[in-house]
């Protein structure tokens, strides 16, 4: 029996105190196998306490795991969870809401990797949501740079889900690996091209999808008038009505970087566009090597992979700055970070060479 002193301990109202600290600490818990108690649980937050989509992402780390959760319902504001052995095998999360199937990946995928076999998960819930990387970023930008800490993964996407119905079905797919690379990313290189995607689905018609990635090419143009822009622009058979845009700039160096928008009732097919782009010229023009919405997701990654691993960013996002506090926490991985000036900083990490002992 795990006695209290052995059990890792996290304080869920530390900086951004939302999800992000209660999905990274049942990570690193079912990754170590070791069991953590999280308390205020979303203390950041007006509806402190976990919600549906957080009770389903943990339950999903506990079915993977064989482990043992208590205090996992609906308000409660701290959980203990006990964690095995992450096994082969299907598994399936459904948030039952538009909750992010992309926050359930985020906390799951480093999980499947370090299993003893194949690992299909079947999620649903929204595909494209508020406060949560769409899908789509996910598999443009999460997907090819976690290649590069040696974590491979297949997603297939059978059916978008969008707010308020959800309905989105994604199956993500893994194979086990030994251990994770470290990863140096410090030159950013040239802007060589950039492409996207402006979908509508529903009501709206596909001109709605047009005006979003013209106004998205015309504010590009106007900075980076020389790079070739390519967009797809999409009309999704989905009777939910949705719109969205995401834009990816690549670099001769292998860097990619994002900016997107979700359209809403009263917003502008034109402002969605705008707001795309300039998320998009924001994250070019820090310098960094990845964009604000990565540097939080390659914090785990770092701290688990076998030896030394550096990259530059723009300012440290809170989430970030929340990531870094939870892995120093529950791990021995050992991180600095430095500011070159206001706009840049290089996060550098001694990660623990965490071992997958069926490998």
């Amino acid at each position: 029996m795990t006695t209290s002193e052995e059990i890792l301990q996290i304080d869920g109202s530390i900086y951004e105190g939302g999800g992000q600290i209660l999905r990274n600490a049942i990570a690193f818990s079912c990754l170590l196998r070791r069991p953590v108690r999280v308390w205020n649980i979303r203390a950041g937050r007006s509806n402190a306490g976990l919600r549906s989509q957080h009770m389903t992402g943990i339950k999903l780390i506990s079915a993977m795991s064989n482990g043992r959760l208590e205090g996992a319902t609906i308000g409660s504001t701290e959980i203990t969870f006990y964690p095995s052995t992450v096994n082969a095998g299907r598994y399936e999360a459904d948030t039952q809401t538009a909750g992010s199937v992309c926050l359930l990946m985020q906390a799951a995928v480093p999980c499947m990797v370090f299993g003893n076999g194949s690992i299909e998960l079947r999620l649903l819930g929204g595909t494209n949501a508020e406060m949560a990387p769409q899908i789509d970023y996910q598999l443009l930008v999460f997907k090819p740079i976690a290649a590069k800490f040696g974590l491979y993964f297949d997603c297939d996407i059978e059916r978008r889900g969008y707010y308020p119905k959800g309905g989105g079905e994604v199956y993500v797919r893994s194979e086990p690996v030994k251990y994770l690379k470290p990863v140096t990313l410090t030159d950013v290189g040239h802007v060589t091209s950039i492409y996207g995607r402006s979908f509508v689905s529903g009501q709206l018609p596909p001109k709605v999808a047009r005006l979003m990635a013209d106004t998205a090419k015309a504010t590009l143009k106007q900075k980076m008038n020389n790079i070739p822009i390519k967009m797809d622009v999409v009309k999704e058979p989905n009777p939910n009505t949705a719109s969205g845009i995401i834009l990816v700039a690549e670099t001769t160096t292998g860097c990619l970087l994002a900016g997107s928008g979700l359209g809403k009732r009263g917003r502008s097919a034109e402002d969605v566009g705008y707001q795309a782009a300039s998320s998009l010229l924001d994250n070019i023009f820090h310098g960094g090597c990845v964009d604000d919405y990565l540097q939080d997701q390659l914090i785990i990654l770092m701290a688990l992979a076998k030896g030394k691993s550096s990259i530059r960013c723009g300012p440290l996002t809170l989430h970030t700055e929340t990531a870094i506090h939870v892995a120093k926490q529950l791990t021995q991985a050992k991180f600095d970070v430095v500011n070159l000036s206001q706009t840049q900083t290089i996060i550098e990490c001694e990660g623990i060479g965490l071992e997958n002992a069926v490998m």
